[in-house]
């Protein structure tokens, strides 16, 4: 896309219940604190592109600190409620590789949850510093889908579950070559940060849940231990034991 961003990453159904389980986790503090962080290293400048804008926070939280941010996402339905919830905002139809901004008109370039689901990233910072002004900044941050912790009692099937799902993302371990990404793309200044989501509740069940009917879908574990894994997963969120963390990546660098 530029997204379905968090479509895939939760593993949810419709936009609207997507987008509602996008505020339960946008609203936790760990996750406000790396939005502000992203906003701290975009720079002075604007107008900002955030690319696979999704239901539009970033964008409306950018706009009240001031600064002018455009918001860019592949899916219609996604613009359409982005632009529902923050009418004033400019919201925008695009893909990564295509983005609708003349070369060099934005001072900002920000994708969250984005580069996993592109197949050819490289091509994707081409087009970022294509539209970046010479002294602009970008900004990368995602999951690494091949590194997620679950703890469950079949530490084995846990682990195909989670390399199996992750051979089916575009490009699963994108977040992990920012870095190296954003070097080859001709970057100056490029620094890298890690940071870990933890998450303990019955919030992420749909998105375990996801993992394990996607795995099966592709053939790699049977039904039976779908379901057994999915329901160890269920009983570990209603007791209170249940545990997913993944490592965040940030990574950042200017445009010559």
């Amino acid at each position: 896309m530029v997204k379905n961003s968090e479509a895939d990453v939760t593993a949810a159904g419709p936009a609207e219940t997507l987008v509602g389980m996008l505020d339960a986790i946008d609203t936790m503090p760990a996750a406000a604190a790396l939005r502000a962080r992203s906003y701290e290293l975009l720079g002075t400048g604007s107008p900002i592109a955030d690319v696979g804008c999704g239901p539009g926070r970033a964008v409306a939280e950018l706009n009240e600190r001031g600064r002018r941010a455009i918001g860019v996402d592949m899916n219609p339905e996604m613009i359409a409620i982005a632009r529902r919830r923050w009418p004033d905002a400019d919201f925008r139809t695009g893909d990564a590789g295509a983005l609708p901004f003349e070369d060099g008109e934005v001072a900002g370039y920000r994708a969250e949850k984005v580069f996993h689901e592109i197949g050819d990233p490289a091509r994707a910072l081409e087009e970022a510093r294509r539209v970046l002004t010479p002294g602009g900044h970008v900004v990368l941050i995602g999951q690494d889908w091949d590194a997620l912790v679950i703890d469950s009692a079949d530490p084995a099937l846990t682990r195909t579950i989670v390399h199996a799902r992750a051979d089916l993302v575009p490009s699963p371990r994108a977040a992990r070559g920012y870095r190296n990404l954003l070097r080859d793309a001709g970057f100056e200044d490029v620094h890298a940060e890690a940071h870990i989501g933890v998450f303990t509740g019955e919030l992420m069940l749909p998105l375990l849940a996801g993992l394990a009917r996607a795995v099966h879908e592709s053939g790699v574990i049977t039904r039976k231990q779908r379901d057994a894994w999915i329901a160890e997963q269920a009983d570990r969120a209603r007791f209170d034991r249940l545990f997913l963390a993944f490592p965040v990546f940030l990574a950042f660098g200017r445009r010559p």
